[in-house]
């Protein structure tokens, strides 16, 4: 796996370098993968209608994870898909 350093991608296992910006696939030190890196903010988490507390826009991205013990409800986490703020739902 690829890591971001200074102004480019390095593999932390096999030392390989790749400069930013150039590719959105890097190929491996093994040449037979190929590793998709994405450059972009690109949306794959789900959106939900929930009005953001910084900027009242009315979209957010969500994961849910269980941060407590697992007899306790889990957390939602929010990311506004405007101002980028994130905050948390118990």
């Amino acid at each position: 796996m690829m890591f971001p350093d200074g102004g480019s991608y390095v593999c932390k296992s096999c030392g390989q370098t790749k400069e930013k910006g150039k590719e959105q696939t890097i190929v491996t030190k093994s040449e037979n993968r190929e590793t998709t890196v994405i450059t972009e903010n690109v949306a794959t988490l789900p959106k939900t209608r929930i009005a953001c507390p910084e900027c009242n826009h009315s979209e957010a991205f969500f994961v849910i994870r269980q941060t407590r013990a697992a007899d306790e409800p889990e957390t939602r986490i929010y990311r506004c898909c405007k101002c980028n703020y994130s905050w948390r739902e118990y």
